[in-house]
């Protein structure tokens, strides 16, 4: 993990590309909710944007709406009672919300490397289909046996995430935004059918 930083860069090595660290207070935790609601939000480590943020209005409230889906269903403890007990699920309807608004950001491109792009919109989509987070891999894997338009650009994205962050592959602008808007369809179709 990231280091405190004493002007010799950091202090011990990170193995991984970084640390993404979201504090919550657990009164807040505890309830359904559409906003970010942080107290903490930190990244730091070789391949993040350095980050600290005590107010949740610096940010986009989508991401931590999805990450603490993800979390109550998926979440492990390092320590103290299951996540699913402390981490609210927010409804469908917070969660459809939230993933339109990670395509939007997706589709724009700004920031993000294209394999991740590719891969979260496959996440989306296989939470729209069924209700429950698979990881990104796990998710790309199942949009490339069950699309197969997709199936060369989303193999590309695997390969190219397995792969340092910064020796990510560079992938098809067009192909990526077909996808992203193919993606943005499944979304609206799970939010009409969830009366949304």
């Amino acid at each position: 993990m990231g280091a405190p930083r004493g002007g010799g860069g950091e202090a011990l090595p990170c193995p991984a590309a970084g640390l993404e660290l979201v504090v919550y207070p657990a009164d807040f935790a505890a309830r359904p909710s559409g906003e970010a609601g942080y107290l903490l939000d930190l990244n730091t480590g070789p391949s993040l944007p350095e980050r600290v943020s005590d107010d949740p209005a610096d940010a986009s409230d989508f991401w931590y709406v999805i990450d603490r889906s993800v979390a109550h269903q998926a979440g492990l403890p390092l320590y103290g009672a299951p996540a699913r007990e402390v981490i609210a699920a927010p409804d469908r309807t917070t969660v459809l919300a939230a993933l339109r608004a990670s395509v939007r950001e997706h589709a724009d491109g700004d920031g993000h490397l294209a394999d991740n792009r590719v891969l979260n919109g496959c996440r989306a989509t296989v939470h729209c289909r069924t209700g429950h987070w698979f990881a990104k891999r796990r998710a790309g894997e199942i949009v490339a046996a069950s699309e197969p338009a997709f199936e060369p650009l989303v193999a590309e994205a695997l390969r190219s995430f397995e792969r340092p962050r910064a020796e990510a592959a560079v992938l098809p602008a067009g192909d990526v935004r077909a996808l992203l808007a193919w993606v943005a369809a499944r979304v609206e179709e799970a939010a009409e059918g969830a009366g949304v």
